[in-house]
């Protein structure tokens, strides 16, 4: 599983001149924290690319309000380009976790230029091969991962394993420790799980002094269990997770 994505980001991957050329085609727009900058089942069409802040995209699931969250985004992500390249709705909701800018660029400007500029056409087919990978893989973890596993992998991705914690939820808590900021709803979303089953695995995680909790806040204390946790391995009293 992944929120975060491995690759350079869409605007830095462009050469100086493509990434002036691209923006040019659009104007810059402000979001205020919770806004939707794409909404799931729009018909919309045109492409935003993020300038700063940081984005969730998330797929209604079948428990009615509940959302899983696929992945977040932050400055340089492309966003949006699938229904700039086909007719049909839009596949996802695009939430801004905090104040936002983003370019914002019509379908047509945005699809003239890919043709235009075929190395450009190659980053954003490669973008959507790895984005629908990824997606897949966080559908299929719903069915072969236990709550446990997939929390801790969570954590384990957004506290950096031990080295820098990544994205716009974790921060360095001290030389050995580092904290996500989360609500337990928050992390419910992140793995497709219930906030009573979060909870219940997170009272598992304290117990084993693995984690400690607070409010918005789990610091990770043990990342080298937590990651093994992850792994499937057996839990520090041999029971298997």
């Amino acid at each position: 599983m992944g929120l975060l994505g491995n690759e350079l980001a869409f605007a830095q991957a462009l050469t100086a001149q493509e990434r002036e050329g691209v923006m040019a085609l659009g104007n810059p727009r402000h979001f205020a924290a919770d806004a939707h900058l794409l909404t799931e089942g729009d018909r919309t069409s045109h492409v935003l690319i993020v300038v700063k802040g940081w984005v969730t995209v998330s797929v209604a699931t079948d428990r009615g309000a509940t959302r899983l969250i696929l992945g977040l985004r932050g400055p340089g992500e492309l966003l949006g380009e699938m229904a700039a390249l086909d007719p049909h709705p839009r596949s996802a909701t695009v939430r801004a976790l905090g104040p936002t800018q983003a370019q914002v660029i019509s379908g047509d400007a945005f699809r003239r230029f890919l043709a235009e500029h075929p190395r450009v056409s190659g980053l954003v087919i490669r973008q959507l091969t790895f984005r629908l990978r990824s997606a897949d893989q966080e559908r299929s973890a719903l069915a072969s991962l236990t709550v446990l596993q997939r929390l801790a992998g969570r954590l384990t991705e957004l506290s950096g394993s031990g080295g820098a914690p990544r994205g716009p939820y974790a921060r360095t808590a001290s030389s050995s420790s580092s904290v996500v900021q989360l609500a337990q709803d928050e992390l419910a979303a992140s793995i497709g799980a219930t906030r009573e089953a979060v909870a219940k695995s997170l009272r598992l995680l304290r117990t084993q002094r693995i984690v400690r909790t607070g409010n918005r806040v789990v610091e990770i204390l043990d990342p080298d269990l937590l990651a093994l946790l992850a792994d499937g391995h057996t839990d520090a009293e041999g029971q298997q997770t």
